[in-house]
């Protein structure tokens, strides 16, 4: 039978759990202020659902990465691969969901640009979507380079983020109208194929917000790993033999790093305020916190 890391099932099934309960509030119209996403900055409960599913499959990552190494690389990247065009594309399809619609009395497939109206179409990226390009792009890091340069392209990626979204936007550069990543999805995906959900073309799971989603990935990654190190995962494994100390030191370096992560991410966004919608590097770290 093959073993299960149940503290791992028991964070991915309350994740579940947490985002059933936002989808389903009871009212849309009397919704309790932590059940709704911060209107910009900020950060609710709700809030941590995504960043959440993105740590969880950076955490699993961690267990069957060796598995993988085993194997070898021609296996690696067709799992890799093969998952991640899945996943992108059941993404996808469900945004196109339904394929047919009713034109009149006939009964048409779904226009991946509207003919009706050249500004809308088929949104390209989502959740899924950006679910299946950060743990691609987190696997091919973690597979072929080591921890220590894993952090440096992590923070690489988080500092850089963070300069590029200052140089780059305007006055106000973490507004919805002044964060340059916009301009980015519109020339590369175009504007029919961007959500609207802000009232404006604007995609919350863009193209150049998906880079530190992927260190998300990586920091979850990183933390399966750190368990790894400390020898204590088969006291956590169910059918383990029972005795023995309870895992004091592992469970302390994990509160004791989620801490200051959160810290990180409060001080950092002072500066860099915590948003999901942009999804900014203090949120990467308080979310991770």
């Amino acid at each position: 039978m093959n073993q299960r890391y149940y503290s791992l099932d028991v964070f991915r099934g309350a994740t579940v759990a947490l985002m059933i309960m936002v989808n389903n509030p009871g009212s849309w119209s009397h919704l309790f202020s932590p059940l709704a996403h911060a209107r910009w900055h900020g950060c609710t409960p709700t809030d941590l659902v995504f960043p959440f599913f993105l740590f969880a499959v950076g955490n699993a990552l961690a267990f069957v990465l060796p598995k993988l190494r085993e194997a070898g690389p021609a296996v690696f990247w067709q799992k890799v691969i093969k998952r991640t065009l899945l996943i992108f594309l059941i993404g996808l399809l469900l945004n196109w969901w339904p394929f047919v619609q009713w034109q009149g009395d006939t009964l048409v497939f779904r226009h991946w640009v509207s003919p009706d109206d050249p500004e809308r179409g088929i949104r390209f990226l989502g959740v899924l979507q950006r679910i299946a390009l950060a743990y691609g792009f987190a696997a091919v890091l973690v597979y072929y380079l080591s921890i220590r340069s894993v952090l440096f392209v992590s923070s690489f990626i988080l500092l850089g983020y963070w300069g590029v979204c200052a140089a780059l936007g305007g006055p106000d550069p973490y507004s919805l109208e002044g964060w340059f990543g916009t301009a980015i999805d519109r020339q590369v995906l175009g504007v029919p194929h961007l959500y609207r959900g802000e009232g404006v073309p604007f995609d919350p799971e863009g193209l150049v917000s998906t880079l530190p989603a992927i260190v998300q990935v990586i920091l979850g990654f990183l933390a399966g790993r750190y368990i790894q190190s400390q020898g204590e995962v088969p006291r956590l494994w169910p059918g383990a033999k029972p005795g023995g100390e309870p895992p004091y030191r592992m469970l302390a370096g994990l509160m004791v790093t989620a801490a200051l992560l959160v810290l990180a991410g409060q001080f950092w966004g002072l500066g860099f305020p915590i948003n999901k919608k942009i999804w900014t590097s203090s949120y990467v770290l308080y979310t991770t916190g």
